[in-house]
């Protein structure tokens, strides 16, 4: 491994990638502690995240801690993810941007310029809600006091809403052209660099968190950490894990030659659409509880809020409440990995593709056959890999919850730092990057990561 790591230092091209795109990650790092002006930065630092603050906690971890800090960087990432999500949705509806694409390199030009136009508004709308996040916990509200007292400068606070809304949608626009620069110029995949250097950062603070809360018991949290290298492998495994359906083709004339083509196959992912069910199927369980949140806050006259906010609530000490979120969050995972796989394999388009170019499935008459056995297939591999899918989201709410580590600030951090999202990040972003390194390693006759094995792409 150290040959291998300073191999990467002795190629000239690679060697100025790698530095590269380290200095773009550090300028996000370092923009991550950049507040919004108006902001009080000393204020700003007594902040801490909440283990009920969910949906708080959810846009951190992705933001890199950035949400919490007020900073330019506030949303991240995020509202570009967002925004492509949407325009893949539809692209699927309209036929005119299905058309748009298959025109090559200037479509999709075009397409991504209307994914930054969205990126752009949903900036716009999201940023009003950290702008009135803050100045609810700056000045309060009519139903609560105010948590953090002249956490905005008052002088600044009749400019805040403008200040706010262009700093952090400047921001979210610097960080997609930073992804993009790394794509470009470093070593690839800028835009999920920047969510894996997100969680990374989010990291220490979660480690210290755990090992310096009064609850914290040492055996828990060694059991803790061995649990969290298991799912680490079942996430490698997920990630990794393909059905490959075979193909055969006609034969070829080859010059004067008859030729028999080579056997090909149809790579299907078991986990086709990678972490988009467990970001989907979060964002909507963390609906109901926002919104019973507010009626709670501004309507405190009937006791059962708390109740009802209770089966919503992963660490609830009644089991059956937790049961029933456990339940609703492994149903919206498996929907979503059903929906976003029907979006992203057109087992029509497929089937027509195969008949126009001559191959077919050994055994499977071309066109409507062909057809109803690859949505047979998918149907099949989805299922297994969406209930994998939804264990891994639930394992560390289990773990924490038996380990009783639920109940701490610690916990808490644990769950949505070592969470199923983060981990299939991590791990697909971490597979992905040592691919492209191993291939630049042995396209210039140096070895790869490993000697008896190359890294699979995923």
């Amino acid at each position: 491994m150290l040959n291998t790591i300073a191999n990467i230092f002795k190629i000239p091209e690679l060697r100025s990638k790698i530095l590269f795109t380290l200095f773009m990650l550090l300028l996000f790092r370092m923009g991550t502690h950049v507040s919004i002006p108006g902001i009080n930065s000393l204020i700003v630092s007594g902040i801490s995240s909440e283990p009920g603050e969910g949906f708080l906690n959810m846009v951190d971890l992705f933001a890199g801690g950035a949400l919490l800090k007020f900073s330019i960087f506030a949303l991240g990432i995020m509202p570009y993810i967002s925004s492509s999500i949407i325009m893949q949705l539809v692209m699927v509806l309209i036929p005119s941007l299905q058309k748009l694409q298959k025109e090559g390199d200037e479509g999709r030009k075009k397409i991504q310029q209307y994914t930054k136009y969205g990126t752009i508004l949903l900036c716009a709308v999201q940023s009003l809600a950290v702008i009135h996040l803050a100045k609810s916990w700056s000045t309060g509200t009519d139903a609560a006091a105010a948590k953090y007292p002249g956490l905005i400068n008052p002088s600044v606070e009749p400019y805040f809403f403008f200040l706010g809304l262009l700093s952090i949608t400047t921001g979210t626009i610097l960080l997609v052209w930073m992804g993009e620069q790394i794509t470009e110029r470093g070593i690839g995949n800028g835009i999920s660099l920047l969510i894996f250097a997100g969680i990374i950062g989010r990291m220490p603070e979660a480690m210290i968190s755990m090992f310096t809360t009064d609850t914290s018991d040492a055996l828990s949290i060694l059991i803790l950490l061995l649990i969290f290298v298991v799912l680490i492998s079942f996430t490698v495994i997920l990630t990794q894990g393909v059905r490959k359906v075979p193909l055969q083709y006609g034969k070829q004339m080859v010059g004067r030659r008859m030729v028999q083509a080579k056997s090909q196959s149809i790579p299907f992912k078991v986990n086709g659409a990678n972490v988009m069910p467990i970001i989907f199927a979060s964002s909507l369980i963390l609906f109901p509880q926002t919104i019973i949140q507010y009626f709670s806050s501004n309507f405190e006259g009937w006791a059962g809020w708390a109740v009802v906010m209770d089966f919503f609530n992963p660490f609830s000490q009644i089991w059956y409440r937790a049961g029933f979120y456990y339940l609703i969050y492994t149903g919206l995972i498996v929907f979503f990995a059903y929906f976003y796989t029907a979006i992203q394999f057109n087992p029509q388009e497929l089937a027509d593709n195969l008949k126009k170019f001559g191959g077919s499935i050994p055994g499977i008459r071309q066109g409507g056959p062909t057809k109803d056995y690859i949505e047979k297939v998918l149907n099949r591999i989805t299922l297994p890999g969406a209930m994998f899918l939804a264990g891994l989201a639930l394992a560390p709410y289990l773990i924490i919850k038996f380990l009783n580590l639920g109940n701490n600030t610690g916990g808490g951090a644990l769950v949505y730092t070592f969470g199923g999202t983060s981990l299939l990040i991590m791990v697909g972003v971490a597979l992905e990057t040592l691919k492209q390194i191993e291939a630049q390693l042995l396209m210039r006759n140096y070895e790869g990561f490993m000697k008896k094995s190359r890294i699979k792409g995923r």
